[in-house]
C-alpha cells in the first residue's frame, strides 16, 4: 500500500515509518528537514514541504492509498492552530484526489473522553493545565476530520512510552474504562492496522492501557 506519513519526524512518527516499511508499504513522509529521516531505507520516499503550505501538501498526497497523521505541536502549551490548518489541508488534497482513508491520531482528552476514560490526575492536571492549548488544537482538528467526506478514524491515546511493543493495548469506543498509558510500538502497530480494517471507519476510539 502507497502511506502518506505526516509528523514522521516525532517520536511517534518514526515508530509509523519504521513499521510501516517494516510491513512492506510504500512510504511517503512530508517534512521540513529531511535530514531527520535518513536510513530508512528504499521504499521511503522523503518530500520537503510543510503541512502548512497548501501546495506541498497536494504533491505528497497525490498517488497515495491512505494517509496516517501524527501530527504534533512545537509546545503543548502554546496556543496554536498548527493542527487545525494542516489538517484542513490535508483533508482537502485528500478529497480532491481521492484518496479517503485517513487515520489520525489526537489525544485522550478530546470530546468526552477524558472525562470517561482518564485518571482524576490526568483530568484535572495534564488535560487542564499541561496540554490545554494543544487540546484546543486538537479539538479544532477533530471537527475538520468529522466534517469531511472521507472514510476516517481517529485514535485518542493517553500519555506515551517508549516500552516495547506487547499487544496488551484496549480499544475503546463507546464502552467505559480507564487508560493511563500506551507505548508508540502498540500505538504505531494499532494505526497501521487501521488501514486494512473498517471496523473503525468514522469512528475515534481511545486505545491503551
Amino acid at each position: 500500500m502507497r502511506i502518506l506519513i505526516v509528523g514522521a519526524t516525532g517520536g511517534l512518527g518514526k515508530e509509523l515509518v519504521s513499521r510501516a516499511l517494516g510491513q512492506g508499504h510504500e512510504v511517503t513522509v512530508l517534512v521540513r528537514d529531511p535530514a531527520k529521516l535518513e536510513g530508512q531505507g528504499g521504499r521511503l520516499r522523503v518530500a520537503r514541504g510543510d503541512v502548512l503550505d497548501p501546495t506541498s501538501v497536494e504533491s505528497a498526497v497525490l498517488g497515495q492509498d491512505a494517509v496516517v497523521s501524527a501530527l504534533g505541536t512545537p509546545s503543548p502549551r502554546k496556543p496554536s492552530t498548527l493542527l487545525m490548518e494542516g489538517t484542513r489541508n490535508l483533508v482537502g488534497a485528500m478529497e480532491r484526489h481521492g484518496v479517503r482513508r485517513l487515520v489520525c491520531v489526537t489525544i485522550l482528552g478530546t470530546g468526552d473522553s477524558g472525562r470517561r476514560h482518564g485518571s482524576l490526575f490526568y483530568r484535572l492536571f495534564v488535560l487542564g493545565f499541561f496540554v490545554r492549548p494543544m487540546l484546543e488544537d486538537k479539538e479544532r482538528q477533530e471537527e475538520v476530520i468529522r466534517r469531511s467526506r472521507l472514510d476516517w478514524t481517529i485514535v485518542r491515546p493517553p500519555r506515551y512510552t517508549n516500552e516495547p511493543q506487547s499487544g496488551a493495548h484496549r480499544v475503546i469506543g463507546d464502552g467505559g474504562g480507564e487508560v493511563g498509558k500506551i507505548s508508540r510500538a502498540d500505538l504505531a502497530d494499532f494505526m497501521l492496522d487501521q488501514l486494512d480494517d473498517r471496523t473503525y471507519v468514522r469512528r475515534a476510539v481511545v486505545v491503551g492501557y
